[in-house]
């Protein structure tokens, strides 16, 4: 069996971690689906999707601080001039991290530990309205 959801959500930009686990858990419940997969991703190409323990310094400053070292926001991006937009970092900084994410259904349950959730990062230079596909797999 197969569902299609879609979550939307509104972000601020700017590294902007949001918490999307119990709208993923809502979505898994509401399926039907006792043993499967979830699979997330993310409609765009500004923000990206993993997990991480959702605390304070995590989402306050260690994630934004990591990839502003990695594709500083004020570097020179050929994007930028192709474009001429400020965004280049966002696309680079996504495509880092990545569009989607599995995560296995056990019982009707998603396998995340305890101090894991599921994150959308959105790394453009502005508020975005955003849509995560939510297609769950399963019996």
């Amino acid at each position: 069996m197969v569902k299609t959801r879609e979550i939307r959500l509104k972000t601020k930009g700017d590294c902007d971690v949001v918490n999307i686990t119990e709208m993923v858990i809502e979505e898994v419940s509401g399926s039907g689906i006792r043993d499967g997969i979830v699979t997330l991703f993310n409609v765009g190409s500004t923000a990206g999707i993993t997990t991480t323990e959702y605390e304070p310094g995590l989402v306050n400053y260690d994630i934004a601080a990591c990839f502003e070292k990695i594709a500083p926001e004020n570097a020179r991006y050929e994007h930028e001039e192709t474009w001429h937009d400020d965004n280049g970092h966002s696309h680079v900084r996504a495509s880092l991290l990545g569009p989607s994410l599995a995560v296995p259904i056990v019982g009707g349950r998603l396998t995340l530990g305890t101090w894991q959730q599921i994150i959308l990062v959105d790394f453009d230079t502005r508020a975005r309205a955003r849509t995560v596909i939510c297609q769950i797999i399963g019996e």
